[in-house]
């Protein structure tokens, strides 16, 4: 059995076991301040600690961000010849402001260490109902770096209630530009731990598609369901939209540019309890793509994933989550081998990232989270380099992450985040053939945020 195939046996036996153990053990029972001032409700009425979501907020999200405190809106009178009016009192308007420390454990090359950035992203968000069964939430994000606003996030979506099977079934229509941006937990890519990461810290290489290689970078038009609060179900297609990029698409800056839709499924059984829920799920995306052009060679990527979500009240207030994904991707880069950026065209890559958190009560939370990633070797597609390459052409990197947050007041964080690497781009040490070592890069990461 291949090392694929081992991590997907033993990530669904983990899963099952989970299952087993915590649905016999127990009785059965993203932060925007605009969705508070729309439905009247605190912070914390949607969230564990931002952003994870308890029921409440997987629920508010499911039916499309509408809801609303009652004299929250204003509609046409009734019996009258006029056209519908149903509108908010305000615009459903938020912004949020970060700044931002990072030290590594040893400086890059040629590099100030210990960056501190004031700011370090600016974002304004458009997020509330828009009338009865529209809703959404859209980032608009400033970036220090960059040095401009862009496209963040997008979620917007219908959604409306029926019965079937004398059962309630939630459906809607949804427009995104990440895949796993419109999921309902916290176990995905995009919203998933760690939800906040340093923009000036080195990074593995070797990502799986999933993982964010096209989040701003697209847009997906699907449907959804969700049938007795247990079932869920999703699919999207979606086609390269690249922000700031020649319309119609050249495709001439982009590593992809989809042919015909790139279709992304999701199906997640969820189960509640008197004190827990319980959410065992999988996803997947099949994207082929010309890099570079918009004809010619493919890239073809197919990736599988498996996830789960637990979460349990201990007392009144605290809430331990465990949650977790596996995410397996076989390419064939036959466009890229023939242009030379890679020595063979089949490939493998393999992610695990699972992570713990205890919230205290709604102020502060504790997280300890595990990644791995490994695939297949390429001297060519992982090539050496000082800091970001690879020695030995290896994707394999592997650490810990710690994360401490505080609220002392909901619309106020302060995070103190530090990674420490067990591997990198395939090293211990000298993994990158200009002599520095994983634990080099070793992050602490500490993060001021307003959100008003």
């Amino acid at each position: 059995m291949d090392n694929s195939k081992r991590g997907l046996c033993v990530v669904f036996a983990f899963l099952t076991a989970c299952y087993a153990f915590f649905g016999a053990g127990v009785r059965t029972a993203e932060a925007v301040p605009s969705y508070a001032r729309q439905t009247g409700l605190r912070c914390s009425g949607c969230h564990y600690n931002p952003p994870e979501l308890n029921p409440a907020g997987r629920r508010f999200k499911l039916l499309g961000y509408v809801d609303r405190a009652k004299d929250e809106s204003i509609k046409a009178e009734p019996g009258t010849w006029q056209a519908g009016l149903d509108l908010l009192k305000s615009l459903p308007l938020s912004a949020l402001f970060d700044t931002e420390f990072t030290q590594t454990k040893k400086a890059q090359p040629d590099s100030q260490n210990a960056t501190f950035q004031f700011p370090s992203d600016v974002s304004l968000f458009l997020a509330g109902a828009w009338s009865t069964h529209v809703g959404s939430f859209i980032q608009m994000t400033y970036s220090t770096a960059d040095d401009h606003f862009s496209v963040d996030n997008t979620d917007i979506r219908y959604a409306n209630v029926t019965t079937l099977g004398g059962k309630e079934l939630v459906w809607g229509l949804n427009l995104n530009n990440n895949p796993t941006v419109e999921d309902l937990w916290n176990s995905t890519p995009a919203w998933g731990f760690p939800s906040i990461t340093s923009s000036v810290a080195p990074a593995p290489a070797a990502g799986t598609i999933l993982q964010g290689a096209l989040a701003q970078d697209v847009a997906g038009l699907g449907g959804y369901m969700m049938w007795n609060d247990h079932l869920y179900v999703a699919t999207t297609g979606y086609r390269s939209s690249h922000v700031g990029g020649s319309v119609p698409n050249t495709g001439t800056d982009s590593t992809y540019n989809i042919t015909g839709v790139a279709p992304y499924g999701r199906i997640a059984w969820q189960e509640s309890f008197t004190d827990s829920q319980l959410m065992i799920g999988g996803y997947g995306l099949y994207l082929k793509s010309t890099p570079y052009a918009v004809s010619g060679s493919l890239d073809t990527y197919t990736d599988l994933a498996a996830d789960f979500q637990y979460d349990l009240t201990i007392s009144r207030h605290d809430v331990l989550s465990l949650r977790g994904t596996y995410i397996h991707e076989n390419s064939n880069l036959n466009a890229t081998f023939a242009a030379g950026g890679a020595q063979q065209s089949g490939h493998q890559l393999s992610t695990v990232n699972v992570n713990g958190e205890y919230h205290f009560g709604t102020r502060v939370s504790a997280t300890l989270g595990y990644f791995d990633t490994w695939g297949t070797a390429d001297p060519l597609l992982y090539a050496p380099g000082s800091v970001s390459g690879s020695a030995s052409g290896s994707p394999n990197s592997a650490g810990i992450i710690g994360n401490i947050s505080w609220w002392p007041t909901q619309n106020l964080q302060f995070t103190a985040q530090y990674t420490a690497y067990s591997k990198f781009n395939g090293g211990t040490t000298n993994y990158d053939g200009s002599g520095r070592n994983a634990s080099d890069n070793d992050t602490f990461f500490m993060v001021g945020r307003f959100i008003f």
